[in-house]
């Protein structure tokens, strides 16, 4: 079923490394531990043992970034399996709340990236069509998802023959929430007299149906590897017997069951107004009823509305309090499966951590009448509720906290420190505050000079960006990097960063677990000596990790004096340098930087046509754009120059400007941001000039 793909093969302690977790699984333990220095191909070693195990996968990453990164490798171990990508679907999300003490009500304003939502459909369609599957997730995967049976039942099956009527298979695309379209988009259906075509809502395939006298004559598929072939190719048709159409969104319910939940909501809102009322909250009774009725009557008339996951708990029949359903109850619809939890000191915490803020924000919407009761159960997992879904973990670290280690016990602890480049941990030095920024400028000179990158890591986003820009005032190629920043667009970042656009790069916490950059040499850590979370013996150990795929990888601490984390830390990298260095004077390895393919940090997304980049986001010394991130123009490709403007055909300047808006918004859609503020910037000067 699964069949890893590689050059490589297994080196250092990843064979002995393997050869345990797969023994322990096929054992029946349910708990294990790797634990692996950074560069020691964590990965690869990850990648063998689903092959060994061949039960399909779930990967937990903390963050968006790091899932990309993963989902990438996957894809190519696997090319030839099904490797999804399951992360949250929001570019901006602002959840629905009430602030009691200002009397101020929030709603829920969000912007849903297409790319990734089609991404989440393909991922779920595999599980309920396939066995080999591998799904990179974020902790999406404990989020409300609608009931799998439902999703799966709900699935239209056609086939030759099967009786059904032109207006009946239209009203069935609507219900499962197709809109009807002249254009072939995602999740759509176009309709002529007896043929209709539908485009899934993970946008991988166009299902086409002619009907003839009440009843299917032909089923036609053709494949995507791209949405945007939709648009830019003939499609390529081939002869079926049968397909089964899944819905286009999640927590939809069948015909049948649909007004049962209506009353079942009903019934629910007299209780909750007759409560309210009773607390003298009549203002408070009068609005929810007036939402709750007008969401019921949209739900009665489309089987959908705004916010309908509010009532999941409804229209999936649960009980209240019962947990909802959740990418883990997907997987466990198909038996058994293996959960790989990455950089599990940070995910298991961050697992642990996202009920108890959803339940305080939705217990105050349904306190002020914002919301019905159920729509607490609307909700993440709690952590024993996603213990109880999993069924084998194998966690993943570098530095595995308390939790991992005694649910794993010391006998299921497989240690990976070996390196296959021979590379060693990097070695570390301690410097004064005193004249530390005149000492690191100087510093980063000397390696860039040689083309190597550096990381500085500071405590605080402000102190990133103000550092950022005083090293671009003494002539740096810089940029910085926190969490303000759009995920995709840190993506780009990091990708320009390797490139060389930028020799260094200022972060607070994103530059810490799983980051693939082995251009960086040098790591240097302001304020080592501020103990906390961002300067505690794991975070250290992590953050100076991001050197050690580099020969010369080298960190400096700027501290006045030495902590306990800082102590902790250097004694176990000196430990691990020691086993490393004692291995390669017994196999006679000579250390080497690793070498990785730059298009291995791709987004995840559809394939980007052959066109040259613009240039990159860079900082300029005048500050001339928010919080000093300036663009730069582009020359080449559809422009002349930085201040010329294109016209595209014999348009006029209106037209040129609906033209260019269309090319910026796919090129958002796309995640080329630079490439869209060049369009952005030419649409602002026709403007300027039509006006």
């Amino acid at each position: 079923m699964f069949k890893l793909i590689s050059k490589y093969q297994p080196t250092g302690d990843q064979p002995e490394a393997i050869e345990k977790l797969a023994k322990g699984l096929k054992a029946g333990k349910k708990h294990q531990v790797l634990l692996g220095v950074t560069g020691s191909g964590k990965t690869f070693t990850m990648a063998k043992v689903i092959e060994k195990y061949q039960k399909p996968t779930l990967i937990v990453s903390h963050n968006k970034t790091l899932a990309a990164q993963l989902y990438k490798e996957f894809k190519e171990f696997f090319p030839n399996n099904a490797v999804h990508y399951f992360v949250s679907y929001y570019d901006y999300y602002q959840p629905e709340a009430y602030i009691p003490h200002t009397n101020t009500y929030i709603e829920k304003d969000s912007k849903i990236n297409e790319e990734i939502d089609r991404l989440r459909h393909a991922a779920t369609q595999a599980l309920m069509s396939r066995d080999d599957v591998i799904i990179v997730a974020s902790v999406s995967c404990i989020y409300n998802l609608g009931s799998p049976e439902e999703y799966k039942n709900l699935g239209l099956e056609i086939f030759e023959g099967k009786n059904i009527k032109p207006a009946e298979l239209a009203r069935t695309l609507l219900r499962l929430q197709y809109v009807q379209n002249i254009e072939l988009k995602r999740g759509c259906f176009r309709k002529t007299t007896n043929e209709f075509e539908v485009v899934s809502p993970a946008a991988q395939e166009v299902v086409k149906i002619r009907l003839k006298n009440d009843a299917v004559e032909k089923i036609s598929l053709a494949g995507l590897n791209d949405p945007e072939e939709l648009e830019t190719k003939d499609l390529n048709y081939e002869k079926v017997v049968e397909r089964t159409i899944f819905p286009a969104k999640y927590w939809l319910t069948s015909d049948n069951n649909i007004g049962l939940a209506i009353e079942n909501i009903k019934s629910e809102l007299q209780k909750q107004v007759k409560a309210l009322k009773k607390q003298k909250k009549s203002e408070e009774a009068a609005r929810l009823q007036e939402k709750t009725l007008r969401d019921i009557e949209m739900m009665r008339q489309t089987g959908y509305c705004h916010g309908i996951e509010n009532y999941s708990r409804h229209l999936d029949f649960r009980k209240a309090g019962e947990p909802p359903y959740a990418l883990l109850d997907f997987f466990a619809s198909k038996g058994e499966f293996l959960t790989i939890i990455d950089e599990s000191h940070i995910s298991i915490p961050q697992l642990r951590s996202m009920y108890t803020g959803d339940h305080s924000r939705k217990s105050t919407l349904v306190e002020y009448g914002f919301r019905l009761p159920s729509a607490i159960d609307n909700r993440p997992l709690k952590f024993p509720e996603f213990q109880k879904r999993t069924q084998k973990t194998v966690y993943v670290s570098a530095t595995p906290n308390k939790y991992e280690l005694e649910k794993s016990g010391k006998a299921n602890v497989a240690e990976q420190l070996i390196r296959p480049t021979g590379l060693l941990d990097p070695t570390i030095e301690i410097k004064p505050t005193e004249n530390q920024i005149p000492h690191l400028i100087e510093t980063i000179k000397q390696r860039t000079k040689n083309g190597e990158r550096v990381i500085v890591t500071t405590l605080t986003k402000r102190m990133a960006e103000d550092l950022a820009e005083h090293l671009a005032d003494n002539g740096i190629k810089v940029n910085y990097l926190h969490s303000e920043i759009k995920t995709l667009e840190r993506l780009k970042i990091l990708k320009d960063f390797r490139l060389g656009h930028y020799d260094v790069m200022v972060g607070v916490n994103l530059l810490r677990e799983g980051l693939d950059l082995p251009e960086v040499s040098l790591i240097a850590i302001l304020d080592a000596d501020k103990e906390g979370f961002l300067r505690n013996t794991t975070t250290l150990i992590q953050t100076m990790g991001r050197a050690a795929r580099h020969v010369n990888g080298h960190v400096i601490m700027y501290a006045d004096k030495r902590t306990r984390s800082i102590d902790a830390a250097i004694s176990e990298t000196d430990r691990r340098r020691t086993k490393q260095k004692e291995h390669n004077l017994k196999h006679g390895i000579t250390p080497t930087t690793i070498v990785k393919d730059m298009g291995s940090f791709d987004l995840p997304v559809a394939a980007r046509s052959a066109i040259q980049r613009y240039p990159a986001p860079s900082f300029s010394a005048d500050r001339h754009s928010e919080k000093g991130r300036a663009w730069g123009g582009a020359s080449g490709n559809g422009t002349n120059g930085k201040d010329d403007i294109v016209f595209f055909g014999s348009a006029n300047k209106q037209r040129a400007v609906k033209e260019l808006t269309q090319l910026m918004e796919k090129a958002i859609r796309k995640f080329e941001y630079e490439k869209a503020l060049v369009f952005k910037e030419q649409i602002r000067k026709l403007k300027n000039d039509v006006a």
